[in-house]
């Protein structure tokens, strides 16, 4: 089952403990923490949610408009030839609330007033009317008027590839960093038993010089065994401890000090793979997905710039109601009889001679369509050769364990048959230690060769892009809608 990236927060299992307590942790969880709690992975997704508030600013095109404007003026001016002084006063209320449509068109309704009073006359002037200008070539049209909005969805989208692909990879990296501290855990208990394997010939090296049957340089030799595996299991050690902080640091894990033991094995079983079945699944990768989304906005900008080109020609007309008279409350009379209507209608016309910032505008964005274009098709082939070298690795990984199977039988046998020859005499104890340690790598060796084929394995998923679905995990788009609605 599939499950929207912000619900898995609530199926994770408790991993707290208190200091010095181990956590056992299957794969399955580990991958769960860390698409919840990975601060790369939470960081990502801020990107989607700062679109979205985008979207929402660039819808603000729709809001309409209030305007309120208010003067009042008093001037003294004499008359030409006259020593008359004339004294004068103005006032105005101007109020308006005007929308944008989706064509393009500007539409306003208006409620006017203005007084006028001087030595000479008193009066009020009221206009209550609505305006109207629709452009019809230059910016006409829902896709230019709505440019800003598409471009920060399609922008939007295609953040939401990126945190896809980032999650891919976070994905990834949890199987292969699981898989490594098994490895490592697994390489620790080699040593381990090599050291008190190395410790044992030395007690029976140290009786038998004792007895006489071997000399007494043979003690130094195990000896120097037992401190070079005694150096080595330190080593291991200190291995597993650094990738536990790895792995605590990549799932965000709290475990104050405990120790972290993995529960699942690598797999080892085969992987029937089909060449042209996974090239085109990989075809439908984030990342390429995120590529075809650039493709759609550098298409949409070509098609509004080439829309920019057009002259201006733009549609007007207005029709208001209007009243004049000594008082206002009369004037108001007037205005609301439709006596004094005034109306218009008209077409404005420009075009920049040469046209030059739009024309270039527009063949910018055309050599960025083409130039997007050939990037996802060379995107393309390196994602056919990405699944080739993948299918590659899977089928090398496997023969590797094979191989590095039949070589711990065979050192396995090989260190009894040394034991045996050295209690008759017939071979040293460096010989019989070199044969241990010839065991512990073939050991080691058929560890390492389980885990990268695991590793392959993951590595082939996430070149297709199959490992989010495999995990059950899917994105959706209000998993950024959700971070931007809890923004205060």
């Amino acid at each position: 089952m599939r499950l929207p990236l912000f619900l898995l927060f609530l199926l994770l299992p408790s991993v707290a403990c208190s200091a010095g307590e181990p956590v056992t942790l299957t794969l399955s969880d580990a991958i769960k923490m860390a698409v919840e709690k990975n601060l790369d992975v939470r960081a990502e997704l801020y990107n989607p949610a700062q679109y979205e508030a985008e979207i929402n600013r660039n819808r603000s095109i729709y809001d309409p408009l209030l305007s309120l404007q208010t003067s009042f003026a008093d001037s003294n001016t004499s008359m030409a030839g006259s020593t008359t002084v004339l004294d004068s006063q103005s006032f105005i209320l101007n109020s308006s609330i005007s929308q944008l449509l989706w064509t393009g068109a500007t539409t306003a309704v208006y409620f006017n007033n203005g007084y006028t009073g001087s030595s000479a006359a008193n009066y009020w002037q009221t206009g209550l009317g609505a305006s109207f200008t629709q452009p019809l070539l230059k910016n006409a049209g829902r896709e230019a008027t709505e440019i800003a909005i598409n471009v920060s969805r399609l922008s939007k989208f295609a953040s939401l590839e990126r945190f896809n692909a980032r999650l891919l990879a976070t994905v990834a990296q949890v199987r292969s960093e699981y898989y490594k501290l098994h490895s490592l855990r697994e390489d620790q208990e080699v040593k381990k038993v090599s050291l008190a394997l190395a410790r044992k010939i030395l007690t029976e090296t140290q009786s038998r010089v004792k007895a006489g049957v071997l000399p007494a340089m043979e003690i130094l030799n195990a000896e120097f065994g037992v401190v070079t595996r005694e150096k080595e299991l330190i080593d291991a050690e200190r291995a597993v401890l650094d990738q536990v902080d790895v792995v605590r640091l990549l799932l965000q894990l709290d475990i104050k000090g405990g120790d972290l033991r993995t529960v699942d094995l690598p797999p080892r079983d085969r992987y029937a793979t089909n060449n042209e079945e996974a090239i085109q699944s990989a075809l439908d990768r984030p990342d390429i997905r995120e590529q075809r989304r650039n493709l759609e906005l550098v298409e949409l900008q070509t098609r509004v710039f080439r829309n920019k080109i057009r002259p201006d020609l733009a549609l007007t007309a207005s029709a208001s109601l209007t009243g004049q008279d000594s008082t206002y409350q009369r004037n108001l009379d007037k205005t609301f009889t439709f006596d004094y209507p005034v109306w218009s209608i008209g077409l404005n016309f420009s075009y920049p001679l040469g046209n030059n910032a739009a024309d270039n505008d527009y063949r910018k964005s055309r050599l960025k369509t083409e130039q997007t274009a050939l990037q996802i098709r060379s995107l393309e082939e390196t994602i056919a050769n990405q699944v080739r070298a993948a299918i590659r690795a899977l089928d090398t990984g496997f023969k590797q364990i094979e191989v590095a199977d039949r070589g711990r039988a065979f050192a396995d046998e090989r260190l009894r048959a040394f034991i045996r020859k050295n209690e008759v005499g017939l071979a040293t104890t460096k010989d019989v230690l070199d044969v241990e340690n010839d065991l512990a790598t073939a050991k080691s060796n058929q560890i390492k060769a389980v885990v990268a084929y695991a590793n392959a394995l993951t590595g082939y998923w996430q070149v297709t892009g199959e490992l989010l679905a495999r995990e059950g995990i899917r994105v959706v788009e209000r998993d950024a809608d959700t971070l931007y609605s809890a923004t205060r």
